[in-house]
């Protein structure tokens, strides 16, 4: 597959409902029949699709500004825990906001599943050989979740600290979240994504005793990247530092 401009076999993307098991497919951002030449191009068909995106983009952040509804953008790698925070979080405040979710992985609906197991309305975006997910994804997902207005909407992007951080969805807020079983230094090995994002989200605390982690390492590490970034530290799987993230979250749905 080329891997600037996504065209090539595999590159078909598929959107599922996993509460009305509604299957749609549909081509990436970038797509189109093989017969360009590859040489002495790579620039320019970088820009093309990053100026497909972005105007996309901008189309998915008017229909949320229009609606009044707060969008989260969350990336980390994969393993760090993002699935079982929005399950956490669905379920402790459904009594208190409307949360919709598109989930992205390159395969299965796992994710989906787990969510849509909360009651949670959630569509699932496999990737493929895609290792992000882009705004034409996430406007095809909205057309299909059709969100409320001052409602939220999560998406949980593909477990990749790398091209995620080169492609706006649209959204208000990128969380960018590590945790305690990863490396300290994450935020100066993979910089861009920490310094696109708005908020850290430091995760699985609950295993500091038994990891070798700095937590004032990471922040110092990510502030050295964005000095404009927010840290809110939680374990996902006892609830510890959650209610933190919650009122961050209903304080911009308050904006």
């Amino acid at each position: 597959m080329c891997t600037t401009c996504g065209c090539g076999e595999g590159a078909e993307i598929i959107i599922s409902n996993p509460n009305n098991n509604k299957r749609q497919s549909f081509a990436p951002i970038g797509v189109h029949q093989h017969g360009h030449n590859h040489d002495a191009q790579t620039i320019k068909l970088e820009q093309d699709i990053l100026v497909t995106n972005n105007n996309l983009a901008k189309e998915n952040r008017d229909y949320f500004h229009q609606r009044n509804i707060l969008s989260l953008n969350l990336v980390s790698s994969p393993g760090s825990g993002k699935t079982l925070l929005l399950e956490r979080s669905i379920l402790d405040l459904r009594e208190l906001m409307d949360i919709y979710v598109i989930e992205g992985d390159q395969q299965t609906s796992n994710d989906a599943d787990r969510i849509n197991a909360t009651k949670a309305p959630v569509v699932q975006i496999n990737t493929g050989q895609g290792c992000h997910l882009d705004s034409k994804m996430i406007k095809n997902a909205l057309n299909e979740l059709n969100p409320k207005n001052q409602s939220v909407v999560f998406i949980e992007n593909v477990g990749n600290l790398v091209c995620p951080a080169l492609f706006d969805l649209g959204e208000q807020i990128r969380v960018v979240i590590i945790s305690t079983t990863e490396g300290d230094d994450k935020p100066l090995k993979y910089p861009d994504m920490f310094y696109s994002a708005q908020l850290c989200i430091i995760n699985k605390t609950d295993l500091l005793p038994y990891v070798d982690f700095d937590m004032d390492a990471v922040k110092a590490n990510a502030l050295k990247v964005n000095h404009h970034l927010e840290f809110i530290d939680v374990s996902a799987r006892n609830g510890e530092g959650m209610e933190q993230w919650y009122d961050y979250l209903l304080k911009r749905m308050a904006k």
